[in-house]
């Protein structure tokens, strides 16, 4: 008998099928099926052959592929008992209970110790499946290994895109051919990472940004992870995410992953990143203000770093304030003695010397001058040279010989006491400040990875969260180490990354967008010298790079001269007037013909407007720029499309392109298929231009 059942939305159709009461598999994960189908047919249909040197019997590819039924590639579990000794379960089916869009499956092993319990769920809205496994046993035991229900990855894909990086350069895409055997990648730092973002993309043939079908992964989890993409002998493949091993280092009778969100693309790439985007955006991330416009951001960090003077900080914030910012936030150093970043982590204390009437005076000038006031934390830390450590050494993770990391030490969050420490801390900041917004950093890697420490660091969110609803959290981790859909269910913001070197950020917003919107994606104008890279670059492109997503400044406003401050005034106002539409816009990825231009649509929810950013990244290897093609548009319909930035033309742009001189009427027809005609213009440097579609004729 054939157990089979089917998961729908308008551009997928996820089909699991099952021999008897075995573990099911995924026997189909592709283009929306006939509703017609044969779904149990389908088991039979996708069986492979037999011949030379293979079992007598075709070991299932599960959602939890099981060493104890032969299955010769990775396992989905791997488990001993208290004593260390193998335990290799075989399941049946105990029960299936289907609903609108879910599915859970429930098994238990042969002689009754073990549950095993697959989770899914398709939204039909943003089109994000998510799958889920947890495991239950009558005695504790100890897990090494426990996957989220797997997927299959297809075998008409050539590549895989999976994401390296390093500070100050996340997000670096890795394409990787599909060969036998495994590749694999673990983050084992105890955070999502810089090194090792969880997410994967398999592409298929021939797919672009803007065509051909693709299939996506993301591990929702903040801390040490581990993916598995393995080509068994006969050709199949898998997909396997993860806890990273080890981090449940004490035997239980509960385990869980954390969700595991996939997506197909019927469309190319872009209809991934459009899924993600969506879902976070509108089912995972929990926002205080819904229908506030998020606000411009500053941020004093590379103005003053630890030198805080109050009468400076108030003259920072006036000239903020004054290029157009609506919110401030003090930075690192305004706690215990902290003068440097070797001191005073855990002593949560405002710093009399620095703010004798504590933060009051700053807070009451911030709002007088009609801006929102936050505040840097790293909780999760303690400095050895901090009254916390010399209180309570014990409260540290990891060993007392262990190596330090940026002159601190890492709080075990599994620790009651430790939690409620912190919580009293920051809560009576909040109290008695007038704070909505913190900075939550995470400076140093673990000594160890440990599920517990993630875990206690969402109930620590999670506590201020439900006592502070209207606090909007920020989620850092020296910029981009610690991002992640589990994260961003208790923050509403991620700083990207600590680079502010413009040109370094146009590329890592490129990649990150293809799993996050533009409303959580922190992006700030950096100094006219960035202090990351030592690149100097034109306040035009600084200001250009930042309104790509949730706008911020983070530099010494002194700095700027008169016609600065005039650009990037310009700038944010433009940003203000369009961030209501951009807020609920698809950021989609253009496929440029010039390696050297990293472009991108953002398409408005109704379809009805644009805007295009095309960033000139590097020299050209040809003289006049390539035409740039845009995607989703309506080929019928006619469009306006005007430069908005035609004041940044030089004098090297000799020739008559339309748009120098003013907007161009085409069809969305010749917009996708021959492209815009743009300027000529410098390495680093931005064009951004406006597209409105027409109504036709006849229409109301």
């Amino acid at each position: 008998m054939i157990h089979s059942w089917r998961l729908d939305d308008a551009h997928q159709t996820l089909v699991l099928a099952a021999q008897g009461a075995r573990l099911a598999a995924v026997v189909y994960w592709g283009p929306r099926l006939p509703d017609s189908e044969d779904i149990a047919g389908l088991h039979a249909a996708g069986l492979i052959d037999l011949t030379g040197g293979m079992l007598d019997d075709i070991p299932a590819l599960s959602i939890c592929p099981e060493a104890g039924r032969s299955f010769q590639g990775q396992p989905g579990l791997v488990l001993s008992d208290d004593a260390g000794r193998p335990w290799v379960p075989e399941f049946h089916l105990v029960g299936a209970e289907e609903g609108e869009g879910s599915l859970v499956l429930s098994y238990a092993d042969d002689n009754g110790a073990l549950s095993y319990r697959a989770r899914f769920g398709i939204d039909r809205e943003t089109h994000v499946i998510t799958a889920q496994a947890s495991l239950e046993s009558a005695r504790p035991m100890r897990l090494h290994w426990l996957a989220a229900p797997v997927l299959p990855a297809s075998q008409h894909a050539a590549d895989m895109i999976d994401f390296a990086g390093r500070w100050c350069g996340e997000f670096q895409p890795v394409r990787t051919p599909w060969a036998p055997g495994i590749r694999m990648r673990e983050s084992r730092t105890g955070r999502s990472g810089h090194e090792h973002f969880p997410g994967l993309i398999v592409p298929g043939q021939g797919a672009t940004n803007t065509q051909g079908e693709a299939h996506a992964w993301h591990y929702g989890w903040s801390g040490g992870h581990r993916m598995v993409a393995e080509e068994l002998p006969d050709g199949r493949r898998q997909i396997q995410f993860g806890h990273a091993s080890g981090t449940e280092p004490e035997a239980g009778t509960r385990f869980e992953t954390a969700p595991l969100y996939a997506t197909f693309s019927p469309d190319g790439i872009n209809g991934c990143a459009v899924a993600f985007q969506r879902h976070l955006r509108d089912r995972i991330v929990t926002w205080p203000k819904p229908d506030a416009p998020r606000p411009v951001h500053y941020n004093c960090w590379e103005a003053v770093y630890f030198d805080h003077d109050l009468a400076e900080l108030k003259d920072i914030a006036s000239r903020a304030a004054a290029l157009g910012a609506e919110r401030f936030v003090l930075d690192d150093g305004w706690f215990g003695r902290r003068d440097d970043d070797t001191t005073s982590l855990g002593d949560w204390v405002i710093d009399a010397r620095k703010y004798p009437d504590g933060l009051t005076p700053l807070i009451e000038h911030v709002h007088g001058l009609g801006m929102g006031f936050g505040l840097w934390f790293e909780p999760e830390m303690v400095n050895p040279d901090s009254d916390l450590y010399r209180a309570r050494p014990d409260w540290v993770l990891g060993p007392a010989d262990q190596i330090p990391g940026r002159n601190q030490m890492v709080l075990d969050m599994s620790r009651r006491e430790v939690r409620d420490y912190l919580y009293d801390r920051i809560a009576a900041l909040l109290s008695d400040n007038a704070i909505d917004y913190i900075k939550w950093d995470h400076n140093r890697l673990l000594p160890t990875p440990d599920a517990e420490q993630t875990r206690g660091a969402y109930a620590l969110l999670d506590r201020l969260h439900g006592a502070f609803p209207m606090v909007e959290i920020e989620s850092c981790a020296s910029g981009g180490g610690r991002i992640d859909f589990g994260i961003l269910g208790r923050t509403q913001r991620v700083w990207l990354s600590d680079s502010n070197d413009a040109l370094e950020r146009l590329r890592i917003q490129h990649e990150a967008a293809l799993f996050l919107p533009a409303v959580v994606t922190g992006s700030h104008v950096g100094p006219r010298r960035s202090h990351t890279s030592g690149r100097v670059l034109d306040i035009r492109f600084r200001a250009w790079v930042a309104a790509q997503r949730h706008m911020g400044f983070e530099m010494d406003p002194r700095e700027l001269s008169e016609e600065e401050a005039g650009v990037l005034t310009s700038a944010t106002t433009w940003w203000k007037a369009n961030r209501g539409w951009m807020a609920r816009a698809d950021i989609l990825r253009l496929d440029s013909a010039d390696p050297a231009v990293i472009a991108e649509q953002q398409l408005a929810e109704d379809g009805a407007r644009f805007v295009v950013f095309a960033g000139q990244a590097a020299t050209s290897a040809q003289i006049s720029p390539r035409p740039l093609r845009l995607t989703r548009l309506s080929a019928e319909a006619m469009y306006r499309v005007d430069l908005v930035n035609r004041a940044d033309l030089t004098g090297l742009s000799r020739g008559n392109p339309a748009l120098k001189s003013g907007p161009v009427t085409l069809s969305g027809q010749y917009l996708m298929r021959h492209g815009l005609t743009l300027p000529w213009s410098f390495p680093g440097s931005m064009w951004v231009l406006e597209g409105t579609r027409l109504q036709e004729e006849g229409t109301s």
